[in-house]
């Protein structure tokens, strides 16, 4: 991979798991986790970006505890990298985003750009909507100030001014 004139590639990706990731068993009408689709989507996409791709987990966001966004946040302050971009599932996308926003709050991440994205339908699926918000974080993530963001539906929010709409399936802003 190439790096930047620092030796650091330029955009680190966490993925952790949630819709973005989930195949599903036709056998057993279940969705499941087998690996992550990132690097076939950053591959179909022609992604020209430097991107270092690391699986921090592989869960549902309805089972994320705090542990695991703690461990989320202790590697966004570990990484060479000040841009990154996490894969998160939707459910509790704004909970991660909010912890992540009081450490970069506290200085625990500062001068990190960091996006947070997602998918309303699994990848797998074909009509996924995850591509483009992968595509959008990816732009995203070189273009906005230091602060913590959450990318869906080709919009931005900041971490504490958005909410999901599960009635509509889209984020918005509060």
């Amino acid at each position: 991979m190439q790096r930047d004139s620092t030796g650091k590639h330029p955009v680190r990706l966490f993925v952790t798991g949630g819709t973005f990731d989930k195949e599903y068993d036709e056998l057993n009408g279940r969705l499941f986790f087998q690996d992550t689709h990132v690097l076939e989507m950053l591959r179909l996409g022609r992604c020209l970006l430097d991107v270092e791709v690391r699986t921090l987990m592989m869960i549902d966001s309805l089972e994320m505890t705090d542990n695991d966004r703690g461990l989320i946040a202790s590697h966004c302050q570990g990484a060479p990298e000040p841009r990154i971009v996490i894969t998160h599932g939707t459910d509790t996308m704004t909970d991660t985003a909010a912890h992540l926003g009081r450490a970069f709050e506290a200085g625990t991440l500062a001068g990190k750009t960091i996006v947070l994205t997602g998918a309303m339908i699994p990848y797998k699926f074909g009509s996924s909507d995850g591509l483009f918000n992968l595509g959008s974080a990816l732009a995203l993530v070189q273009t906005l100030a230091a602060g913590v963001y959450i990318a869906m539906n080709g919009r931005w929010f900041h971490w504490d001014q958005v909410r999901k709409n599960r009635e509509r399936g889209i984020f918005e802003a509060v």
